[in-house]
């Protein structure tokens, strides 16, 4: 009787077991993000490549992974990005900032996009584009360089140094990064203002402007920011447009319990 009830279940853990493999590698594909080798993703796994592989095959046809016929690399599919949003979409800072965002697009006729802190940097998790003519293209799941994009910097500006310290020194190792108290110069400037902006840093002949946003505990939960060609929007710190994204930012935090720098 024992054994019957064992035969019978034993497909189920194989199930569970088949599971937890698809699990982990759809966790090494998120890790190794964009894209990785079999080779490079196996290893990381510590499974033999032939089982990653096989496995890679059932992703795929499920939407779960997609692989790059030019490099034969594979990456998360559409499906895994979709679940990906869907948890997104659970956290307080989205849920917040969306219609805020919307508003702010509505009064500025801008580009606005929200972007959290991921395990690659800061991240876009929501866009709003511009209804005009000629819109600056931000995609969501872009990871946005540290310090070479006004959200980057005010993420690098607001969040615990052990938080960022990684990405700050690989950022700080790379050609034409500043110097380390230029730096510093350039976070206590953006932490006095509230907010960041820049002309043509990260594309030429675009502008932005960036806001911090905060939970309960002064806790940095994400950051919004407004984006165009320096043709339509000067990105002034002092202007119009600065105010009505601070006010923007301080109205988010204030809904989650922080409190936006003034």
């Amino acid at each position: 009787m024992t054994s019957e009830i064992e035969r019978a279940a034993a497909p189920r853990r194989q199930k569970v077991q088949s599971a937890e493999v698809g699990t982990d590698i759809l966790k090494g594909l998120a890790e190794l993000a964009p894209a990785t080798s079999l080779s490079r993703l196996a290893e990381h796994v510590s499974m033999p490549a032939s089982k990653v592989h096989r496995y890679l095959q059932a992703l795929i046809a499920s939407g779960f992974a997609e692989q790059d016929e030019s490099t034969g690399h594979y990456g998360l599919g559409r499906e895994a990005l979709f679940v990906g949003l869907a948890a997104i979409g659970r956290l307080d800072v989205t849920k917040v900032a969306l219609p805020r965002l919307v508003e702010l697009r509505d009064a500025l006729n801008e580009t606005c996009f929200l972007a959290v802190w991921g395990n690659k940097g800061p991240t876009v998790v929501h866009v709003e584009q511009a209804v005009r003519a000629v819109t600056v293209v931000t995609q969501v799941g872009s990871v946005l360089p540290l310090l070479g994009s006004s959200t980057g910097l005010v993420f690098d500006a607001f969040l615990p140094a052990v938080e960022l310290a990684a990405l700050q020194a690989e950022a700080l190792a790379e050609p034409g990064a500043p110097s380390a108290a230029e730096l510093a110069a350039l976070q206590a400037q953006i932490r006095a203002r509230g907010l960041h902006h820049v002309h043509g840093l990260l594309m030429s002949g675009v502008n932005a402007l960036s806001a911090p946003l905060f939970a309960a505990g002064e806790k940095l939960v994400g950051v919004i920011t407004v984006v165009g060609t320096a043709s339509s929007f000067p990105a002034d710190p002092e202007g119009a447009q600065a105010e009505r994204l601070r006010t923007v930012a301080a109205e988010i935090s204030a809904r989650m319990g922080g409190v936006a720098p003034q």
